[in-house]
Order: structure tokens, then C-alpha cells, then sequence
């Protein structure tokens, strides 16, 4: 697999839930080993967060990238809503 290849990878965690895409890879020049992958995980259409993972929580790479470990979800706050219901007597 070329390392473009990898780049946009969608990355699921240990219980296969979708944690994001694979967005940046930082490797060791001196080794050329990967140490690092940061993955941009889509919160809503305009914010983005990124989580950095060590290459060794990788489990396989493939499809998908999978990882060896949970990765916690953050509780979505629920949301509150009114609705106003006209009553059309006459």
C-alpha cells in the first residue's frame, strides 16, 4: 500500500465504530518507521476536531484502518425544541 493510498483511509476503532479519516502520517526519518497517524474526525459539517494515534494501536490496515483500542465517543448534548401548535377555532 502506498502511503497515498493511506491518506483518507476511514479509521474504525476495536468495537468497529467510525472514528474518522486518516489525515496526516508522521514517520521517523531516521528509521522511516510510521509513528504516528492524526486522523480528522467530522464533528458536523463545519467543525472538525483531529485525534492523534500511535502506529502501534493499529491493528490492520486494509479497507479500512482498524484499531486495536476504543476509542471513547463524546455524548452529544440533546437538543431542546418548542412547538407551537395553533388552535384554528371559529
Amino acid at each position: 500500500m502506498k502511503i497515498r493510498d493511506f491518506l483518507g483511509s476511514i479509521v474504525l476503532d476495536k468495537k468497529a465504530y467510525e472514528v474518522g479519516k486518516v489525515d496526516n502520517i508522521d514517520f521517523n526519518t531516521e528509521t522511516g518507521k510510521i509513528e504516528k497517524i492524526s486522523l480528522t474526525l467530522q464533528k458536523n459539517l463545519f467543525s472538525k476536531d483531529e485525534l492523534e494515534i500511535d502506529f502501534d494501536d493499529v491493528a490492520t490496515i486494509g479497507a479500512y484502518v482498524i484499531l486495536n483500542k476504543e476509542i471513547p465517543k463524546e455524548e452529544e448534548q440533546p437538543v431542546e425544541a418548542t412547538i407551537e401548535v395553533e388552535d384554528d377555532e371559529e
